[in-house]
């Protein structure tokens, strides 16, 4: 399994050159199907991408269906929600194109069935990022959520960072279209250097997709190049 790496300057570039690639994958699909389903990760390291796709005329947003690729159970507007920053990133019009995680809702394990009912199958780009203990999503290391292979949406049995999650799983982004991963700062390094391996020892190194791409600033992937 390849994995194409592209490394750019900074954190600044990596976020530009991620909304490109996203906008592209998004041109494409509205052009075979009248549709595109894009899947985004939470942390910090996708706010400038998303800021950027906003404002990107290339971006099919009347035909985007934006979900998340994980999300933390926390309170409606708190601003540990990957679904607060998201919403702060977008503008009015674009914010329809949203399909919150219902992570607020009293049966969960139903929640995440609900949410698995939504979501297209193959999704056509999946964003990712990588931590630097290795995990991608909320698949995080020692979870029993990372041995799930009978859905794509599931909730994690341990909390991590203070808090549960819902996320989607490894069927989910095996099948995916495209992934497209966006890496930066020196942290990154060896999980970065271990993803593009395929080690299985870390959680984002079991991800199997045909068609991936890493996006990664000098600092995570400067000498990871060629």
């Amino acid at each position: 399994m390849a994995i194409d790496l592209e490394v750019v300057a900074d954190e600044k570039a990596a976020a530009r050159r991620a909304a490109e690639v996203i906008a592209s994958i998004g041109s494409q699909s509205k052009a075979e199907r009248n549709i595109f389903s894009l899947a985004m990760s939470g942390g910090r390291s996708p706010w400038g991408m998303l800021a950027i796709l906003g404002e990107d005329e290339t971006m099919p947003w009347g035909e985007t269906e934006l979900f998340q690729v994980d999300e933390r159970i926390a309170s409606p507007g708190s601003e540990d929600r990957n679904l607060t920053h998201m919403v702060l990133g977008l503008s009015m019009d674009h914010q329809a194109t949203l399909r919150p995680m219902p992570v607020t809702q009293r049966g969960l394990d139903d929640a995440a069935r609900e949410y698995e009912s939504q979501l297209p199958e193959p999704l056509d780009c999946v964003h990712l990022g990588l931590g630097p203990d290795g995990h991608t999503a909320s698949l995080v290391p020692g979870d029993p959520v990372l041995e799930v292979s009978d859905r794509r949406v599931a909730l994690t049995e341990t909390a991590y960072q203070d808090y549960y999650r819902m996320t989607l799983t490894y069927p989910a982004l095996d099948k995916a279209r495209q992934i497209v991963w966006l890496v930066t700062g020196p942290k990154k390094r060896e999980p970065l250097e271990k993803l593009l391996a395929g080690d299985a020892s870390i959680p984002a190194g079991r991800v199997e997709n045909d068609n991936m791409i890493v996006i990664a600033d000098a600092a995570a992937g400067g000498d990871l190049a060629g």
